[in-house]
């Protein structure tokens, strides 16, 4: 599968903005998805994580309340809804696929850069 991430801007903090990820190729269906951030002069981190089927969610505990993922698999993409945002938020931000739970993300999309101005 092959992903392409969408969405980032430059935003006031307070706003909003919601992250795509879709399947260039290939389908999401059957893949747990991932958006991870990496933020300048810093190691990339987790930020959020759906379950194939989507019933296991799981957040961040720094985004928990602000950020809702979701996912439409007959639209092949993953949402990443963010408000309230931050200047901490300022970072790219990647999806990722991967087959089951517990194992690594071994698809990734190119990032998106969300910045975020106090």
């Amino acid at each position: 599968v092959q992903l392409q991430a969408s969405g980032g801007g430059s935003v006031q903090a307070g706003g909003s903005l919601r992250l795509s990820c879709a399947a260039s190729v290939g389908t999401l269906s059957g893949y747990g998805m991932g958006w991870f951030r990496q933020a300048p002069g810093k190691e990339r981190e987790y930020v959020s994580g759906i379950s194939w089927n989507g019933d296991s969610i799981h957040y961040t505990d720094s985004v928990k309340g602000r950020y809702t993922i979701s996912r439409d698999d007959a639209k092949n993409t993953v949402y990443l809804q963010m408000n309230n945002l931050k200047p901490e938020d300022t970072a790219v931000y990647y999806c990722a696929a991967r087959r089951g739970a517990g194992i690594p993300y071994n698809y990734w999309g190119q990032g998106t850069l969300v910045t975020v101005s106090s």
